[in-house]
């Protein structure tokens, strides 16, 4: 069976098409910097000497990494209201959740940053009289991120990809403005490619810089 090619009439849709592009990129670039935040706090959190914030680090962390995105998703926006009270727009209900599930995976990448700095630089530093949170800032973090870029890179990747479930409660985002062209035109083939080629063409230039990355990361070690 023959397919004739028609990418005439999907050019129509282009500024949707721009549009929802512009979305995935805004709902990313919230998701990885509040997600940043949360994983630090998070990550840190599980080193920390007191035994309540490790087990409410590790809840949360599990809870979020064991959970469907999709299953998170549905409940913030259907079944939070429900016992909260709280009704929470879609664009809001999915940048907090995907800030949370992407928190869990950089808490996890910083946790490991940190603890693969050798124990004796921390003694050092305690040694000379400065505080933990001190020894933390100004010797233990500096060094740890450098090892943390690379995979942080690629969790953030991976939280652009995830952004396309958010089209499940009508965000206009790139994957449901490509639905909506599809059911307007009746050319999904055509449709489905474009956005799936608009996603490489975004993630390409970061993953050869992720890449760049843990090469040079590499090198230097």
């Amino acid at each position: 069976m023959s397919y004739t090619w028609n990418f005439d009439i999907v050019w129509g849709y282009r500024w949707i098409f721009l549009t929802g592009t512009g979305v995935t990129i805004g709902i990313t670039i919230a998701v990885v910097l509040l997600g940043l935040i949360v994983g630090l706090i998070a990550g840190i959190a599980q080193l920390s000497r007191s035994p309540a914030l490790r087990w409410l680090s590790w809840a949360y962390i599990e809870m979020f990494r064991l959970t469907p995105l999709l299953v998170l998703l549905l409940w913030f926006y259907y079944a939070l209201p429900i016992l909260t009270g709280i009704k929470l727009d879609a664009i809001t209900a999915s940048i907090v959740t995907l800030t949370l599930y992407g928190g869990s995976f950089y808490a996890e990448v910083i946790r490991g940053g940190i603890v693969s700095i050798e124990p004796g630089q921390s003694e050092a530093g305690l040694a000379l009289g400065m505080t933990p949170a001190r020894v933390m800032r100004r010797i233990v973090l500096p060094q740890a991120i450098k090892r943390m870029i690379p995979p942080l890179m690629n969790q953030s990747i991976i939280q652009f990809k995830n952004t396309s479930l958010v089209s499940v409660l009508a965000v206009p985002d790139l994957l449901y403005q490509g639905q909506v062209a599809a059911m307007d035109t009746y050319r999904a083939l055509e449709v489905y490619t474009v956005v799936a080629t608009i996603y490489v063409v975004v993630l390409l230039p970061l993953t050869v810089v992720a890449k760049q990355a843990e090469k040079r990361l590499a090198h230097s070690n």
